[in-house]
């Protein structure tokens, strides 16, 4: 599992010349990330901020979901490269296309979720924002200004791994997710 990887061994892994993993595990890495950085902002700033705690809690939440997409998204994004790369028999070729169609299908889902979890950390960035330790507001900026752009790529991945057709509900969901991301991460950029 990548998971367990040291981050040194992690990155040896995204960087090994073969398709897997790809951009969706290191998009999950940069928002474990990001979320990590909002929990520590949240950990400095009980006494300023009561709610903290709770906010740490939620970080803490986002951070261990965008880990395990980490391993899922490698899975989903495997499986469809070998029902790509499937014999393509004739007699057989129906329910090949079949096959292929559920897998490419299947590995948008981690990048889906992805953005779904990147506009959650970004907006609770947003609710950090000034009421976190003024010492660590700029790291809260950045984490959603990271979150937003693991959104924007989750967005393109999931329209690479659907082949989709511009009205695809699920790459509008992620276009409204990615947008929503920006705009979190623009608040606190427009605070300063």
């Amino acid at each position: 599992m990548l998971t367990d990887l040291s981050l040194p061994a992690l990155l040896e892994e995204l960087a090994a010349p073969r398709e897997v993993p790809g951009a969706g595990s290191a998009l999950a890495v940069a928002l474990a990330a990001a979320a990590a950085v909002v929990q520590m902002a949240a950990r400095l700033s009980p006494k300023r901020w009561p709610e903290a705690r709770g906010v740490a809690a939620q970080a803490a939440s986002l951070r261990e979901r965008a880990a395990r997409l980490i391993d899922e998204d490698a899975e989903a994004y495997r499986r469809a490269l070998e029902a790509r790369a499937a014999p393509d028999e004739t007699e057989r070729q129906e329910r090949r296309d079949w096959a292929l169609g559920r897998a490419t299908a299947a590995a948008a889902e981690p990048p889906l979720a992805l953005a779904r979890l990147a506009a959650d950390v970004a907006e609770l960035c947003a609710a950090t924002g000034t009421r976190a330790e003024p010492g660590v507001q700029a790291d809260v900026a950045v984490a959603a200004a990271l979150a937003a752009a693991v959104a924007r790529g989750a967005c393109q991945l999931v329209a690479v791994n659907l082949t989709v057709l511009p009205d695809d509900a699920r790459l509008a969901e992620a276009e409204q997710l990615a947008a929503a991301a920006e705009t979190a991460a623009a608040s606190l950029r427009a605070e300063r």
